[in-house]
C-alpha cells in the first residue's frame, strides 16, 4: 500500500511545539529512547511519576524482587563501555542491584537533565491543527510535542482486590508494586500475603523466616520451578564479559530473546526414559530453561503438557511434607507453563514451616478486610501487616489510566474496549504521531532485548520523518486490521490462550476485564523483527505520512 500524504492549505506551516518528542515513563524503555533521540539531536522531555529512574525496578521494591532472566542477558547491550564496566554480582540480580545499575546508566549518559520527576501524566490530546500532542500533568501544567512516545510498560498499573473494607485495616498494608522506600520490619509480626503469582512467590519465600506468623491466602496456585540463583565469581565474570557478543547474538536468534529456546524435538519423539531425564536436567538448571527450553510442543499439545505438568506436580509433592498442602499448591485449572511461570528459591519448603499457614480462598473466601485483619467465610484472622500481591491491570491498564484522545477526540480506552488493535504493537490508526514502546502486540519475552529493538525502530521512523520533513505519521486502518488479525491467528492452538491470566487480559479486580482477549503477540521475536524491518525497508510506505 502506498503512503498517503495529506494536503495542507498553502502557507499553512505547522507550528513548532515545545518538544520534538515527549516520552511518558523513565523505565528501561524510556531511558533508552531518550538516549537515542538525543543522539539524533531532537528536543526531548521525559515525564516520570516517580522520584527516580528505573520503572519496574523503581516501583517494585518488595522483599525478594529480582530478575528471572539472567542478569547479563537483561542489561542494555547498546554500549560496549557500559558492558565492560558493570559487574553483575548474581546470575539473577535482586531489585536493589538492578536499580543501582539503572541509576548508573542514567548518570553515565546524563539522562536526568531531560527527565522531569514527580510528573504524572493524566491526559494526552491530539491537536490536528498543530499536528502535535498536548500533554497534561496532574498539577495542571501542559506541554506540546510533535510526537508522543509511551514507555509505560505492560505491567505497571497495580490492582487491589475488590474486597470490602480494604481501607479499614489499622495495621500496615502494602501492594507489592507500591512498596515503601524505607525498610519494613517483619520481625515477630503476624503477616498476611494475598496472592501467589510471581511477586507473591518471591515475597513469601523471602519473609517466611523473619515473620512471627505468615498466612498465605491463595486463590489460584501457580506452577513454579527452581531459580537456582548463585553469586558470580571473578572467573565467571570474565567469561560472561568475553562472551557478550555471542550471547546477544543468541538472544537475537531465540524465540523469545532468552538464552533459552525450545528444544527442536517433540515430547513423544524420545523414549520415556529420555524424556524423564531431560525434564530432570531442566529442573536442575538455572532460569527459564524448563519453560522456554523444553520440548517444542509442551505449550500446544495437551498430552505433552500433561506429562510436564505431572513431572512438576511430583516435584511439589516431594518437596512439601503435608500431602494435603501439596495438593493445594498444585494447579488444577491450567497446565504447566500456560501462565507466566514464577521461578522460586525454596518456595515450596516454606509450607513445611510451623509459622506458615496456607488458606485456600476458593474453599473459604475472603469476606472482608477488618480493622484487625481478614475475615473469611469460616474464621477471622488478626494481622499486623497485610501484603497485596494482587498483580496488575496488565497490557492495556497503564494506557487506560491516561485520558488518551486521538483524531476527532476518539478515546483509546473506547477503541480498545474489546481488546487492543495495533500496527506492529507500536501504532494505532486514528492516533497520529503516537508511538508505543512495548505496547500490546509487540514481542515480549526477555523484555530489554525487545525494548532495544522497539526503541531503535521508533528512532528510525522519527529520523526518517525529520529527514523528509514529515510532521504526521500514522498507521492505516488496513494495516492495523491486518496486524491484529495476524496476532490473533498466531494465538490459535496456544494452550495459554485458553487460560484466564493477565496474558489473556483477565483481571477479576478490574471492571470489564472478565473476557479473554488476545492481548499479546505469541509469535517468535525474529519473525516480529523481520516484519518491522520490512516496513522500514519499504520506507514506511505502509503508513499514512504527511
Amino acid at each position: 500500500m502506498a503512503a498517503t500524504h495529506e494536503a495542507r492549505a498553502p502557507g499553512a506551516a505547522v507550528p513548532a511545539p515545545d518538544f520534538d518528542a515527549i516520552i511518558i515513563g523513565a523505565g528501561m524503555s524510556g531511558m533508552y529512547q531518550l538516549h537515542r533521540l538525543r543522539q539524533q539531536g531532537l528536543r526531548v522531555r521525559v515525564f516520570e511519576a516517580g522520584t527516580g529512574v528505573g520503572g519496574t525496578w523503581y516501583w517494585n521494591r518488595y522483599p525478594g524482587a529480582r530478575f528471572d532472566s539472567e542478569s547479563y542477558s537483561y542489561g542494555y547491550s547498546f554500549s560496549q563501555e557500559l558492558l565492560e564496566e558493570w559487574d553483575w554480582s548474581e546470575h539473577f540480580a535482586g531489585q536493589p542491584e538492578t536499580l543501582r545499575y539503572l541509576n548508573h546508566v542514567a548518570d553515565k549518559f546524563d539522562l536526568r537533565r531531560d527527565i522531569q520527576f514527580r510528573s504524572l501524566v493524566t491526559a494526552a490530546i491530539w491537536v490536528e491543527d498543530t499536528r502535535s500532542w498536548t500533554i497534561t500533568l496532574q498539577d495542571g501544567s501542559q506541554f506540546r510535542a510533535r510526537f508522543l512516545i509511551t514507555a509505560i510498560g505492560p505491567l505497571s498499573a497495580p490492582t487491589l482486590p475488590r474486597i470490602e473494607g480494604v481501607d479499614s485495616f489499622k495495621g500496615q498494608s502494602f501492594h507489592t508494586a507500591r512498596w515503601p522506600h524505607e525498610p519494613v520490619d517483619f520481625t515477630g509480626k503476624r503477616v498476611a500475603v494475598i496472592g501467589t503469582g510471581a511477586t507473591g512467590v518471591q515475597t513469601i519465600q523471602t519473609i517466611a523466616g523473619s515473620v512471627g506468623h505468615l498466612t498465605v491466602f491463595q486463590r489460584t496456585p501457580n506452577w513454579c520451578a527452581p531459580l537456582h540463583n548463585g553469586k558470580i565469581d571473578a572467573e565467571t565474570q570474565s567469561r560472561i564479559k568475553a562472551g557478550y557478543p555471542e550471547m546477544f547474538r543468541r538472544c537475537q536468534e531465540t524465540f523469545a530473546c532468552f538464552i533459552h529456546t525450545p528444544d527442536p524435538r517433540g515430547t513423544f519423539e524420545v523414549s520415556d526414559h529420555e524424556r524423564e531425564a531431560f525434564f530432570e536436567k531442566l529442573y536442575a538448571e538455572r532460569g527459564f530453561g524448563i519453560w522456554q527450553g523444553n520440548f517444542r510442543d509442551i505449550l500446544i499439545d495437551r498430552k505433552a503438557n500433561a506429562l510436564i505438568s505431572d513431572f512438576v506436580a511430583r516435584k511439589i509433592r516431594q518437596r512439601v511434607k503435608d500431602p494435603q498442602i501439596a495438593e493445594k499448591l498444585i494447579p488444577g485449572n491450567h497446565g504447566f507453563g500456560t501462565r507466566r511461570l514464577p521461578l522460586e528459591t525454596f518456595y515450596y519448603e516454606v509450607y513445611n514451616r510451623d509459622n506458615v499457614e496456607l488458606v485456600d480462598i476458593t474453599e473459604t473466601p475472603i469476606e472482608r478486610i477488618t480493622p484487625e485483619g481478614i475475615k473469611t467465610s469460616d474464621r477471622e484472622f488478626e494481622f499486623d501487616i497485610i501484603i497485596y500481591a494482587t498483580g496488575f491491570d496488565a497490557i492495556t491498564g497503564s494506557f487506560d489510566k491516561i485520558d488518551l484522545r486521538g483524531a476527532n477526540g476518539a478515546r483509546l480506552k473506547d477503541r480498545w474496549k474489546s481488546g487492543p488493535e495495533t500496527f506492529l504493537g507500536v501504532m494505532v490508526d486514528g492516533f497520529p504521531n503516537m508511538l508505543m514502546l512495548m505496547g500490546p502486540h509487540t514481542a515480549l519475552g526477555n523484555i530489554p532485548r525487545s525494548i532495544e529493538y522497539n526503541v531503535d525502530w521508533v528512532t528510525g521512523l522519527l529520523s526518517y520523518a525529520r529527514e523528509t520533513g514529515l510532521t504526521r505519521v500514522e498507521a492505516t486502518p488496513s494495516g492495523v486490521a491486518s496486524w491484529t488479525d495476524h496476532v490473533k491467528a498466531l494465538g490459535v492452538g496456544m494452550l495459554s490462550n485458553e487460560v484466564n491470566s493477565w496474558m489473556t487480559g483477565i483481571n477479576s479486580n478490574v471492571e470489564g476485564k472478565q473476557t479473554r482477549i488476545v492481548a499479546r503477540y505469541s509469535g517468535s521475536a525474529p519473525a516480529y523483527r523481520a516484519r518491522c524491518d520490512e516496513v522500514t525497508a519499504q520506507r514506511y510506505q505502509e503508513l499514512a505520512l504527511a
